[in-house]
C-alpha cells in the first residue's frame, strides 16, 4: 500500500500510509485507537475507497469492489468485533455465503461437515460444530471466526486483536497456526495492543501515528520503548504508574458466596481506595462472580457487607443504588445501547440527577456528557453520534466515563483495557489511581497478569470457581499467581 489516503468529510484519516508486507511474513500493524490501522485495512478489503494512493498485490495494482472481492483475490479479514451469527451452528457460521452445494442445489451439510472437521484438525482446535454460536463462549467464538477465515485459503490474513478472548491455550493454539501459515508463504498482518506477542511472534512492526506511517523495523532490530515512543510521540518510561494511594478501613465483604456449577465458597475483603486484582484462567469463574456481585446473574447463597452492613443485590438497580458501577468484559452487548448517541450512554446512569421533576434536562445531560468525554478523551465528531460509531477502544471510554460519572463508592472492571491502545491504557490507569485517592474502592478482573501485578494493592486468584489464594502486592510474581490460577500451592 503506497501512499493511501483517506477523508471521512472534513476529517482527514489517513494522510500517505505506506504498507510493504512480504510473502511469508508476520507483519505487526501497530498505533493507538485513532491512529487509522482499521481504516487503512478497510481500504484494503474493499470495504471502503482510498482518496489516494496505490495497492499491489503479487506486483499487480488492484481495487477491491468490497470484502468479498477482497476475499476472492485471498485476503481475509478476522475483525476485533465478533462478526458471528448467533442464531446459527457453529458449522454454518463457518460457510457463511460460501456453502458447498449438492448436485440439487441443497446445502450439502456432510461436505461442510467434512471440510470443517478437516480444518479443525488442520489447525489443533476442537470446536463444537453443533453448537449454537450464541451460546458458545467469546473464546469459542472467537476461534470460530479465525477457523471461517482460514477456510478461505487465503494468500493474506489480517488479524485485528485476535487472542484478546482467547485463553492461553487457545493463544498459543492461534500462533502455531501462524506459523504453519507463514512456512506456506501466507502473509499476516497482525494488528494488537499487546508487546509481549507482538515481539514473540512478528518478523517486522509498522507503526501509524495521526493517520501516518512513522516508522517499520524488523523486530529484531527495535524494543518496546522505541515503539511505545512512535505510537505515542513521547517516550512512556513506566506503564504503570505508581500506587502512592494507601488504602484504608474495609468497606466491603463477601463471604461463602456460592452457585453450584459456577463458583462456590468465595470470601474476601475490600478496603477503602484500594485496587483488588482478580487474576486467574479463562473459565476459572471470576466474570460470574462478579455478575453475581452485581446482581446481573443469581446466586445461591453468601452474603454481603458493604460500609459494615449486611446489603442484598437483587438486581443491577440494586447494586447501582448502593454506589456500585459495574464496567462489563463485552462493551457491545452488556455495556452500551449502541442505537443510543454517545451522550446518552454516558449518562444513563446518573438520569436521576440530571432530571427536574422526572424530566431529564437536555442541557444538564449534555454538559455532563460532554465533560466526561473529554475527561476520558473519547474521539468523537459529536457526541450526538450513535455509540456504534465509534471504535471499540473509544467505546469502552464511553462505557467507563458512564460509570465515572455516577461517582461510584466501588467500581467493578471487567477487562477495562482489553482492545485498548498503549496510550488509553496509561490514562485508564492514572484515572484508577485518581479515584482510589478520592476513596473509591476498585476490584479490576484482568487476563493480563503484568497489568493485574502493576496496579493492584492485593490480588484475589481463583481457580476453577474457588478462591485459590490472596497475593499482596509485594510478594506478587507472574510465576506466583500462575501456581496458584492453575492449582498449585
Amino acid at each position: 500500500m503506497i501512499g493511501i489516503c483517506k477523508s471521512f468529510g472534513a476529517n482527514k484519516v489517513l494522510g500517505g500510509v505506506n504498507l510493504h508486507v512480504r510473502p511469508g511474513e508476520v507483519h505487526a500493524l501497530m498505533g493507538e485507537n485513532g491512529a487509522g490501522k482499521s481504516t487503512l485495512m478497510n481500504i484494503l478489503t474493499g470495504i471502503h475507497r482510498a482518496d489516494a494512493g496505490t495497492i499491489m498485490v503479487d506486483g499487480k495494482e488492484v481495487t477491491f469492489k468490497n470484502n468479498k472481492d477482497a476475499e476472492e483475490h485471498g485476503i481475509a479479514f478476522i475483525h476485533q468485533e465478533l462478526n458471528i451469527w448467533p442464531n446459527l451452528s457453529v458449522l454454518e457460521n463457518l460457510f457463511l455465503m460460501n456453502q458447498p452445494k449438492t448436485r440439487f442445489g441443497t446445502i450439502d451439510f456432510k461436505k461442510m461437515r467434512e471440510m470443517a472437521e478437516a480444518k479443525c484438525q488442520e489447525i489443533g482446535i476442537d470446536l463444537p460444530l453443533d453448537e449454537i454460536a450464541g451460546e458458545c463462549s467469546v473464546g469459542q467464538q472467537q476461534m470460530t471466526e479465525i477457523t471461517r477465515s482460514l477456510m478461505l485459503d487465503a494468500k493474506t490474513v489480517i488479524m485485528d486483536e485476535p487472542t484478546a478472548a482467547l485463553t492461553e491455550r487457545e493463544t498459543d493454539r492461534l500462533f502455531e497456526v501462524m506459523k504453519k501459515l507463514k512456512n506456506k508463504g501466507v502473509s499476516i498482518i497482525y494488528i494488537s495492543h499487546r508487546m509481549e506477542e507482538v515481539f514473540a511472534n512478528c518478523d517486522t512492526i509498522t507503526v501509524m501515528r495521526d493517520g501516518q506511517t512513522i516508522s517499520s523495523r524488523p523486530t529484531e532490530e527495535t524494543n518496546m520503548d522505541q515503539i511505545v515512543g512512535d505510537m505515542v510521540g513521547r517516550i512512556m518510561s513506566e506503564y504503570y504508574p505508581a500506587r502512592t494511594n494507601v488504602p484504608g478501613d474495609e468497606i466491603f465483604r463477601v463471604e461463602g458466596f456460592t452457585q453450584p456449577g459456577v463458583f462456590r465458597d468465595i470470601s474476601f475483603n475490600l478496603r477503602k481506595g484500594e485496587i483488588l486484582g482478580v487474576a486467574g484462567l479463562m473459565g476459572a469463574g471470576r466474570t460470574e462472580i462478579m455478575r453475581a456481585i452485581f446482581g446481573v446473574d443469581p446466586h445461591e447463597s453468601g452474603k454481603l457487607y458493604f460500609e459494615g452492613k449486611e446489603i442484598h443485590i437483587k438486581n443491577p438497580r440494586d447494586a447501582i443504588r448502593h454506589g456500585f458501577g459495574f464496567i462489563t468484559e463485552n462493551r457491545k452487548t452488556e455495556g452500551l445501547i449502541l442505537d443510543f448517541s454517545i451522550e446518552r450512554n454516558i449518562a444513563l446512569p446518573s438520569e436521576e440527577r440530571l432530571a427536574q421533576s422526572h424530566v431529564i434536562n437536555d442541557k444538564k445531560e449534555f454538559d455532563f456528557s460532554s465533560e466526561l468525554s473529554k475527561r476520558l478523551g473519547v474521539k468523537a465528531q459529536d457526541i450526538n453520534l450513535p455509540a456504534s460509531t465509534l471504535s471499540g477502544g473509544n467505546q469502552q471510554k464511553v462505557v467507563i466515563a458512564k460509570w465515572v460519572g455516577m461517582h461510584p463508592k466501588l467500581l467493578i472492571l471487567d477487562e477495562p483495557t482489553r482492545g485498548i491502545d498503549i496510550g488509553a491504557k496509561k490514562d485508564i490507569y492514572d484515572l484508577m489511581n485518581e479515584l482510589t485517592a478520592k476513596g473509591v474502592s476498585i476490584i479490576m478482573v484482568s487476563s493480563e497478569l503484568p497489568e493485574v501485578i502493576g496496579m493492584s494493592d492485593r490480588i484475589l486468584v481463583i481457580h476453577e470457581g474457588r478462591a485459590a489464594g490472596i497475593v499482596e502486592h509485594k510478594d506478587a510474581t507472574q510465576t506466583r499467581i500462575m501456581t496458584l490460577a492453575t492449582g498449585g500451592e
